[in-house]
């Protein structure tokens, strides 16, 4: 296997080399975008219960002690809620925003691999075919032996270009799902902390 992609010329190492990225970058996302790790179903819990006993002092400290995106802007919201309700949605909607593209942070990398890569492939298929013109203006067509080197860099560079950019994409798209699945969940629960807010300020 080594040996093959070793005659795949000097545009194989790019595309090693982007491969290699992408798979680190889909497991560290895969990894992030736990739901546990972004949206705990328990901690959320927790919060609705104690701000429907309006004790947001005890909603903050929690918030404070959990790592988790959605408490990063519950927490946001909760220390503005003693100026006013357009405020804490106006800090919910900033904080929001933030923690939405920390979610999707490196995604976009898969998507430039996954266009990347074949026009590498191409790049050596260009290549792997000058170099069979060159030996046939120079050999002749006479014995194709000389002709492989090219030939076969042209074949496996194309290749190995379609290999990485095909399972790239749908890591890309997997991760791209997630990531809009959990923001939209983000902002479903935003609002339903809104409205627990408002439904006692307005008591």
């Amino acid at each position: 296997m080594f040996d093959l992609l070793i005659k795949g010329g000097v545009f194989i190492y790019p595309i090693i080399l982007c491969s290699i990225i992408a798979l680190a970058v889909f497991i560290e996302r895969l990894w992030l975008l736990r739901r546990k790790r972004v949206i705990p179903s328990e901690f959320i819990r927790q919060i609705e219960d104690m701000l429907r006993k309006q004790k947001i002092s005890d909603a903050i400290f929690l918030c404070q002690g959990d790592s988790s995106s959605i408490a990063r802007i519950f927490l946001a919201g909760l220390k503005s809620s003693g100026r006013g309700m357009w405020l804490v949605k106006e800090a919910i909607e900033e904080r929001g925003g933030r923690e939405a593209v920390i979610l999707e942070k490196h995604v976009n990398i898969l998507s430039t691999i996954a266009n990347l890569t074949p026009l590498l492939g191409l790049l050596g298929t260009v290549s792997g075919m000058i170099k069979t013109f060159n030996v046939i203006s120079v050999q002749g067509v006479g014995n194709p032996a000389p002709l492989a080197g090219g030939i076969a860099e042209a074949l496996i560079t194309t290749a190995s270009g379609l290999c990485i950019a095909i399972p790239t994409l749908v890591c890309y798209r997997i991760l791209k799902d997630k990531a809009e699945s959990l923001i939209f969940e983000m902002e479903e629960n935003s609002i339903k902390i809104i409205e627990i807010m408002e439904s006692f300020n307005t008591q």
